[in-house]
């Protein structure tokens, strides 16, 4: 008799769902890399096996991971997968090293491109014709996922293997420029190459500049996404996001970690170790309501800034009460995230002239030591964004060309 009830209650739920889409992924509206090569471009493999770089974020538009729906085409050869930082599960914390094992779900090797060795070796690449990058990025030249890529397109020039880079959006769009040009002598595996900081390029069309202009010239491919426009933010493309790393939760913070991202080694927290990294800035004792003024007083572009108290929950700064701004961004698509965070270094450091900073993180978060003497010298935040805007001009220049998508 309870069987006979319960199962028109199932026969009810069926229908509602399949009216309502419910427990369905509405569908986007940017094809992905991804979708695109799973659809038609793997024919082009004509039988050569792949090893996948990829992660957490590495998924279609339904959430489904690039592995799992490889192996669901029986005509394509799988060998191996890649891990950047954080690891292939994206639950390692920044800077942490991750080491190499065999994936439980797929029996395949799971090299980590983030310890020992960043560059796969011969070795790693056994076996493989064709790598495929599947990594969301930020937008920020300062997050290491673009330099993994980098790494892995030298080490398929060198052992001449095909690179194929699967398209995703910038979710910060790809309109605003902004911020110094990495000074070579400041290299390091948070700015490779010579690009601004807010670069507003794809992966796609950074690896088109890293291959072309900076001389890796490696057998490349990238397969475009269909749909995707520079005016869009990722709240516009219809995707869901994916954690990309342990203080990227919401695509929301991908605004202000170009922002808040560049301010801690100059002496400024911000908010790291709290539900909110990164919508912070402050200090022990930084006079909040002073700082709020400050800012606000400076009418930057698509952001206000409110009188904040914060307690990290691991860290440094753990269990004691810090003092600043929240940041509240209001219009994303007018946002400067590098001017402002020159602005706070300005206003924090006026404020409480006795902020430490570490010249030498300071300057590799950067990518130049123009930002920190400015700050040390007392120049206001016009005369050191002002200071950058020649390479800035020449970097645009030179952007021009390798653009895949209109506005």
């Amino acid at each position: 008799m309870i069987f006979k009830r319960i199962v028109p209650i199932f026969a009810s739920l069926a229908l509602l769902i399949s009216v309502t889409g419910f427990g369905t992924i509405p569908r986007a509206n940017v094809v992905l890399g991804d979708e695109v090569f799973l659809r038609s471009t793997w024919h082009d493999l004509h039988g050569r096996c792949v090893g996948v770089v990829t992660n957490q974020t590495g998924v279609t538009s339904q959430l489904v991971n690039i592995v799992d729906a490889i192996r669901e085409n029986p005509h394509i050869c799988i060998k191996a997968i890649y891990s950047p930082e954080h690891g292939l599960r994206g639950d390692q914390l920044a800077g942490h090293f991750v080491s190499s094992y065999r994936d439980p779900r797929t029996g395949l090797p799971v090299y980590s491109l983030y310890g020992p060795q960043r560059m796969p070796t011969a070795a790693m690449l056994r076996g493989v014709d064709v790598l495929l990058f599947d990594i969301q990025d930020v937008g920020d030249r300062a997050y290491t996922y673009i330099s993994t890529m980098a790494e892995v397109m030298r080490a398929a020039a060198r052992y001449h293997k095909s690179i194929w880079v699967l398209d995703r959006p910038n979710p910060i769009g790809g309109e605003i420029v902004e911020g110094p040009v990495l000074d070579p002598q400041f290299r390091s595996f948070i700015g490779l190459y010579p690009i601004a900081m807010r670069h507003g390029m794809t992966i796609g069309e950074l690896a088109e500049m890293f291959n072309n202009a900076f001389g890796i010239h490696a057998h490349l491919r990238v397969v475009k996404m269909i749909g995707w426009r520079r005016s869009m933010l990722w709240n516009q493309t219809g995707l869901r996001w994916v954690e990309s790393s342990p203080n990227i939760p919401t695509w929301q913070t991908t605004l202000v970690y170009p922002c808040t991202g560049l301010i801690d080694n100059g002496g400024i927290n911000n908010g790291v170790g709290t539900a909110k990294p990164f919508f912070y800035a402050g200090y022990l004792g930084m006079p909040a309501y002073a700082y709020a003024s400050a800012m606000n007083a400076a009418h930057l572009p698509g952001v206000y800034f409110r009188p904040a108290a914060w307690s990290p929950f691991f860290g440094f700064w753990r269990g004691r009460e810090l003092t600043g701004v929240e940041l509240y961004v209001t219009h994303p698509h007018h946002f400067r995230s590098v001017e402002t965070a020159v602005q706070l270094l300005v206003a924090g450091h006026r404020l409480m002239p006795r902020l430490r900073i570490n010249a030498r993180g300071m300057d590799n978060d950067w990518g130049t030591d123009a930002v920190r003497l400015g700050l040390e010298r007392g120049e206001s935040a016009a005369q050191i964004i002002d200071g950058w805007q020649p390479a800035l001009a020449r970097f645009m220049k030179l952007r021009a060309k390798y653009l895949l998508y209109p506005n």
